[in-house]
């Protein structure tokens, strides 16, 4: 009763002294549903229990306010009806700068074989390169853009065909995993390489594909790899740092040179295996390998073939063509997993310090000419740039140009095609 007195007190002056700070109740219940105080009102409250006298202002105890974090909105489509199939992945972190690479060595291959980001391939469909005794189909997604293919049920998903790869090549995908069930944190998929005597066939072999060795890799809340020949199994591992978080976005990329096999997570080597090969070995077949434990989708898988000679062909032949600068679709900014790359580039130039080079940006065929020059332009002045701060390349060596789609070195009618059409040139000058 002493307390419902005191409260009475409280209001009474309060009514009377005329406090600036004027109480909503409606929307103080509010802000205490979300655990947050409204600090002018608590001031208010406070003076007026300042006045009143220590004893009845022990009654009333302010809230701290919590500490939030704003949460990141995603814009959806106003129309329903035209929303694309989305799938529910937590978003990504922010994008790593390129400095972050620093370690990165990955340079992928000179010359693109294989290129596959689903753009062609009809949401909800099978894409046609590929195929399965499991099922898959290609999405969009709320937080990430582009064309996914997920990959569903157990089994296995490979290229239809099988690709015969030479004795240096290069793989790499973007790929976003996720537990089948929410709260399994063992979830994992696998990735496997080796040499198949029908490509045709996703059940040779068995557990152990391929009569003439390969390796099995895995990924998920940890990594791991066991490789085999005719033999039986040669060396196995296990990186358990090596983890992905469910609904992220991550790079992978293998980098083979003859027995060697390195493999990174986004910028950090996590397998490193220089005699995993036997000599001559050929792989002419890779597939994802799906269990219950959890799916992934994958998108922006390139194989590319050979070694970058970029001495010679910048140094003698005064044209360098690379592949290996990334930026999202219609973007300028250079991706940061472009750093090995441009850290080869930069050696040779920083090297030969009185050589000049012109770089010149080229697109492919898709969207508008005018867009694609300008688009064209701005890479190129992007790559600059970066040679220019994170590798102290002097910007007066440096020219820039952009050709858009106006000298494309394939028809623009399939995406490896494109893939090829999409590249930055270095000319010597």
């Amino acid at each position: 009763m002493q307390a419902i007195k005191s409260l009475f007190v409280i209001i009474f002056f309060m009514s009377f002294t005329g406090l600036s700070a004027q109480v909503s109740v409606g929307e103080k219940v509010k802000d205490q549903s979300d655990s947050r105080a409204n600090n002018k009102v608590d001031q208010g409250i406070d003076q007026g229990l300042e006045s009143v006298g220590n004893g009845v202002k022990g009654l009333f105890k302010k809230k701290k306010p919590a500490e939030t974090q704003p949460e990141e909105k995603v814009e959806q489509p106003a129309n329903n009806e035209q929303k694309p199939e989305t799938q529910d992945v937590k978003p990504a972190a922010a994008s790593p700068l390129l400095q972050s690479y620093s370690k990165y060595d990955f340079i992928p291959g000179a010359k693109v074989i294989f290129y596959d980001d689903f753009t062609e391939t009809g949401v909800g469909d099978f894409p046609a390169s590929w195929n399965t005794n499991a099922s898959g189909e290609v999405v969009t997604t709320n937080l990430y853009p582009g064309n996914w293919f997920k990959m569903i049920g157990s089994g296995c998903i490979a290229l239809d065909e099988g690709i015969k790869l030479p004795d240096n090549y290069t793989i790499e995908y973007d790929v976003i995993t996720y537990p089948k069930e929410e709260g399994n944190t063992a979830f994992e998929f696998g990735f496997y390489l080796y040499s198949a005597e029908n490509p045709k066939d996703m059940n040779e072999g068995g557990a152990v594909p391929g009569l003439k060795g390969g390796i099995k890799m895995s990924f998920g809340y940890r990594g791991t790899y066991s490789a085999y020949d005719e033999t039986g199994y040669t060396i196995e591992g296990t990186k358990d740092d090596a983890a992905m978080e469910a609904g992220k976005k991550y790079r992978l990329s293998f980098w083979v040179q003859k027995t060697r096999l390195r493999v990174y997570l986004d910028q950090a080597k996590i397998f490193d295996l220089p005699k995993v090969f036997k000599a001559g070995f050929q792989c002419n077949m890779m597939r994802f390998e799906l269990w219950d434990s959890g799916n992934p989708m994958i998108t922006n898988f390139r194989i590319a073939a050979g070694l970058p000679d970029t001495r010679n062909k910048l140094m003698t032949e005064g044209k360098l063509v690379t592949y290996g600068i990334y930026f999202d679709v219609n973007k300028d900014v250079v991706k940061p997993e472009s750093y090995g790359t441009l850290k080869d580039i930069a050696t040779v130039l920083n090297e030969v310090p009185d050589v000049k080079v012109k770089i010149v940006g080229h697109t492919d065929a898709d969207g508008d000419d005018a867009k694609n020059m300008d688009l064209s332009k701005r890479r190129a002045a992007s790559v600059k740039a970066e040679l220019v701060k994170s590798f102290g390349v002097n910007a007066d060596r440096l020219q820039t140009d952009g050709m858009g789609e106006s000298q494309p070195v394939a028809k623009n009618d399939s995406p490896v095609n494109k893939a090829l059409n999409r590249r930055v040139e270095f000319i010597k000058l």
